[in-house]
């Protein structure tokens, strides 16, 4: 998995539905889409995924649930990212079973050494850098975090926390194979063309490094 990754965040999109703001990242090139929420009923979840999933299917991209796994199990997801204080990565895996997608958060070193036992599909670094989205990690990685994570990791990275057009390609050349985005696509004017151009920074990046 290489590219933009979109984490919604319904409460950022204005008066636009998640899914309009979702369609247009896909549109602008968004390789994944991360349906994340954290204060709504499951069955608002359930009925949101539902929708998501038929949208990722059109643009025949990944559609991965953030933190719920009974969400993905029900809306037929592609699988679930989960944190260090979520679910452990073991029982995930059973419950989701082996050709569902399965991300993890890092927020220490120990967590990079853990996960290399871990048959997961890649490791979140987060945050890279600061961002009001996550106020309750153990501080940021940085760009050397996100370099001394790829020396050492066998697993594709996927960088989080504060993203945007202005650092996407330097997180790309320190080591990141995708850039997750909330607020520089969820809350801008025009998403569409906010995607477009953080793919392209992101493809260009990767290109340059040569994968």
């Amino acid at each position: 998995m290489r590219g933009l990754y979109l984490v919604t965040d319904r409460g950022i999109c204005g008066n636009r539905s998640l899914e309009d703001v979702a369609c247009q990242a896909l549109v602008g090139g968004a390789a994944c889409i991360q349906l994340r929420e954290k204060d709504v009923s499951t069955r608002f979840f359930v009925e949101e995924a539902l929708r998501m999933k038929a949208l990722t299917v059109r643009f025949g991209v990944p559609l991965i649930i953030n933190d719920r796994i009974d969400v993905a199990l029900v809306s037929g997801a592609d699988g679930i990212h989960i944190g260090q204080g979520d679910m452990p990565y073991a029982e995930a895996r059973r419950l989701m079973g082996p050709r569902a997608i399965i991300g993890l958060s890092v927020e220490t070193w120990d967590d990079v050494v853990e996960a290399e036992a871990f048959d997961i599909n890649y490791l979140g670094v987060s945050p890279v850098f600061e961002t009001p989205t996550k106020t309750d990690t153990k501080g940021n990685w940085g760009l050397e975090g996100l370099t001394r994570i790829k020396a050492y990791s066998r697993h594709p990275l996927v960088a989080i926390g504060g993203l945007n057009a202005s650092n996407a390609k330097d997180a790309v050349m320190a080591g990141a194979d995708c850039i997750a985005v909330v607020s520089s696509i969820c809350a801008a004017p025009d998403p569409l063309r906010a995607s477009r151009e953080i793919s392209a920074l992101i493809q260009s990046a990767l290109k340059r490094r040569g994968t």
